[in-house]
């Protein structure tokens, strides 16, 4: 099938296979692509209304075991600079961002070896008690893994025993690329995408929604990105449990991976094939934090409707090299920009103002 005959398909509303995604990406220009992707944007959410969360990122350890490729945040349990929060010191992170008006946590760490259960429930129940307003979106599907295996429990029961003790959804983190042969060389004692999958399916049918990412830019090709992508739409198409999509490039600073990450061009490109292929997603945010005010200005015209956070905290990216940052009224001026009205959201991408 050709581009045009593949345009016709996409402005019509009908799916596209992995292969007209790779065609896609291949024989359009940046403009084209990204005119078809904003069309999609606009038949899913006519209204012009551009929504984002304020949040804080917590990373509640920095010590990890599983010593990925990409990041340059993680320790050594006994480095100098290995820390783990109390439950005292989260605590004061979140009233720091109750004061401003923030609804939600980000809260992950890495895999820290030997952390009991009892940290982690304790910390959700103080949590849950002292802030009911502010939702725990925490941890990710390897560390759910790492837990059951931890703790030797099935990791339905652990995804259930932290629901009990106050997580109110799971980001989409430690995602990276889909694609066993890419996770090999960026992540290889991470979980393997089976699992990945599972851990986010189950959570799904405990009620318990998740955003879903992609960490692109790095060893992998485009057909493995589209393989990410067909990966995640088959698994929304059982569960419906995803809320988002959200897309960045790896930053190699400070890493063992290195090289060059990918630019502007190529994150709007495979943003706007994202937006089109996602058929059975609501949302896809804007990757402002690894791309500039700029670029994630740009975006919101290449298949985003959302800006993402304004994020008082953020450890992990930045370590690798990203130095963005966006306070709310830049964030609002920027949508004001696009002829689009700014409203902030929370988790379920319900409005609040």
């Amino acid at each position: 099938m050709n581009c045009d005959s593949l345009s016709d398909k996409v402005l019509a509303g009908e799916r596209v296979t992995p292969g007209e995604a790779l065609a896609l990406y291949r024989g359009l220009s940046l403009t084209e692509l990204g005119s078809f992707a904003d069309a999609v944007r606009w038949r899913k959410h006519p209204e012009r209304i551009v929504t984002y969360i304020v949040d804080r990122n917590i990373n509640y350890t920095n010590v990890c075991d599983v010593f990925c490729a990409f990041c340059a945040f993680s320790r050594k349990e006994d480095a100098p600079d290995a820390y783990v929060l109390t439950t005292e010191q989260v605590g004061a992170k979140v009233q720091e961002l109750v004061d401003i008006g923030g609804v939600q946590i980000l809260l992950q760490g890495g895999h820290h070896p030997t952390l009991p259960l009892d940290y982690y429930l304790g910390l959700l129940r103080y949590l849950r008690e002292k802030f009911p307003q502010v939702n725990i979106h925490g941890f990710s599907p390897p560390e759910f893994c790492h837990f059951a295996k931890l703790f030797k429990m099935p990791v339905e029961e652990v995804l259930r025993r932290f629901k009990e003790a106050g997580l109110g959804s799971i980001p989409g983190g430690g995602a990276e690329i889909l694609v066993e042969s890419v996770r090999g060389k960026v992540s290889p004692l991470k979980c393997p995408v089976e699992d990945w999958l599972r851990v986010m399916e189950i959570a799904h049918g405990l009620g318990l929604r998740s955003s879903a990412t992609m960490m692109f830019g790095h060893v992998e090709t485009v057909e493995d990105r589209i393989e990410h992508l067909r990966r995640l739409r088959e698994l929304q198409d059982r569960t419906g449990g995803f809320t988002a999509f959200i897309g960045w490039t790896f930053q190699p600073e400070n890493t063992r991976l290195g090289g060059v990450t990918a630019g502007a061009h190529e994150y709007l490109r495979t943003l706007a094939v994202a937006r089109i292929f996602l058929d059975n997603f609501a949302n896809l945010q804007s990757s402002w934090v690894t791309q500039g005010p700029q670029i994630g200005q740009i975006a919101l015209t290449f298949g985003a409707n959302d800006l993402g956070s304004v994020m008082m905290e953020e450890n992990v990216v930045s370590s690798a090299g990203a130095t963005f940052r966006m306070d709310e009224a830049t964030m609002q001026r920027l949508i004001r920009e696009l002829g689009c009205e700014p409203h902030r959201r929370n988790n379920w991408y319900e409005l609040l103002n």
